[in-house]
C-alpha cells in the first residue's frame, strides 16, 4: 500500500531572494549606483531604477564586443561619450568594463556646465581617474584641444537632432573604429520636407509620402536615419540597425552600429545624392555627403 506523503512534505520551498543579486553585477561599485540614484541612499532598489538599469545593462551588451575588440588589438582604448548628461553610460562602463583596463580612458561630452562639474567631482570621489567631462558642444569637439586625435569608440545617446550628425562628423574626423548611435528628436529633415512640400508635388508622387503634418514627422525621422547610415556605408563603415529592446519608455528606440572596414560601400553615395534629390532635399548635401 502507498503511503499518502503530507502537504508539509510536498509543499514547495519558498526561496527568498535578494532584489539586488539579481541586477547587480559582480564587484559593481554600490556607491556608484546609489550617486547616480539608481540605488537610494540605504541601498533600495525600487522599479523604475530596476528598469533604467537594465536599459543600461542592454546597451552595455551592445557595446561591451566593441571594446573587446579594441583592446584585442592594442593596450589602449578611447571612448568619447557625446550628450553625455549625467554620464550613467560612462560611469558604468567604466566600473564594469574599464576599471582594470589602465589604458582605457572615457570622454564625457555634454553642454550643461552642472552635469559636467557633477560628473568630474563624482569620478575624482571614486577615484575613476581615466574619466574626462568636456563642456563643449558635440560640433565644438571636432576641434578641440582636449581630446585626442583619434578616438576609438564613439557614442551619442538621444543626442537631439543634429547633435547626431556632428557625433557623425567627430567620429569620421577622429577615425573612429566603431560608432553607436540612438539618434533623437530629428527634426531637420522634416522640416526640409515641409518647406519645399508645394515644390514637391509637382517634383514627385512621392511626396504624398510626407503630405500629411504627423507623415512629414514620422517620414522625416525615418530618412534621417537612412541618410545617415548610407554616410557612413560610403567612408567605409559597416552599418547595423536595430531596436534597443529594453527602452520601451522611449520612442526613440534605434539602435546604429558602425565599425569600420575601409571597404566603402561601392554605390552608397551615388544613392544618398540619389534620394537627396528625388526628395528634394538638395539643401541637406553638405550635411549628408561630407568628403
Amino acid at each position: 500500500m502507498k503511503r499518502r506523503l503530507s502537504s508539509a512534505a510536498t509543499a514547495p520551498k519558498t526561496v527568498f531572494t535578494d532584489p539586488l543579486t539579481e541586477v547587480l553585477r559582480p564587484g559593481q561599485s554600490i556607491e556608484l549606483l546609489k550617486e547616480l540614484h539608481i540605488l537610494t541612499r540605504d541601498g533600495k532598489l525600487n522599479q523604475d531604477s530596476r528598469r533604467k538599469l537594465k536599459q543600461v545593462y542592454h546597451l552595455c551588451q551592445f557595446i561591451e564586443p566593441l571594446l573587446d575588440e579594441v583592446l584585442g588589438r592594442q593596450d589602449t582604448l578611447t571612448l568619447a561619450d557625446h550628450g553625455a548628461g549625467k554620464s550613467y553610460l560612462g560611469f558604468i562602463l567604466y566600473d564594469l568594463y574599464l576599471e582594470e583596463r589602465a589604458g582605457a580612458h572615457i570622454y564625457g561630452i555634454e553642454t550643461r556646465d552642472e552635469l559636467v562639474e557633477k560628473s568630474r567631482e563624482l569620478a575624482a570621489r571614486l577615484d575613476f581617474p581615466r574619466m574626462s567631462f568636456l563642456n563643449v558642444t558635440v560640433a565644438e569637439s571636432i576641434g578641440s584641444e582636449q581630446l585626442p586625435a583619434s578616438i576609438d569608440i564613439v557614442t551619442a545617446l538621444h543626442a537631439c537632432n543634429t547633435a547626431t550628425d556632428d557625433a557623425i562628423q567627430f567620429a569620421l574626423a577622429k577615425q573612429a573604429r566603431h560608432i553607436v548611435l540612438v539618434p533623437c528628436c530629428q527634426a531637420e529633415v522634416a522640416a526640409v520636407l515641409r518647406k519645399h512640400k508645394n515644390e514637391s508635388f509637382g517634383k514627385t508622387p512621392l511626396s504624398e509620402i510626407w503630405r500629411h503634418p504627423i507623415h512629414t514627422r514620422e517620414f522625416g525621422s525615418q530618412l534621417t536615419n537612412v541618410l545617415r547610415c548610407l554616410q557612413l556605408e560610403a567612408h567605409g563603415y559597416q552599418v547595423t540597425v536595430t531596436e534597443l529592446v529594453g527602452w520601451e519608455h522611449s520612442l526613440k528606440n534605434e539602435l546604429i552600429v558602425a565599425t569600420r572596414t575601409d571597404a566603402p560601400r561601392r554605390n552608397a553615395r551615388e544613392r544618398l545624392q540619389q534620394i537627396l534629390q528625388e526628395l528634394n532635399l538638395q539643401e541637406l548635401e553638405g550635411r549628408f555627403l561630407t568628403p
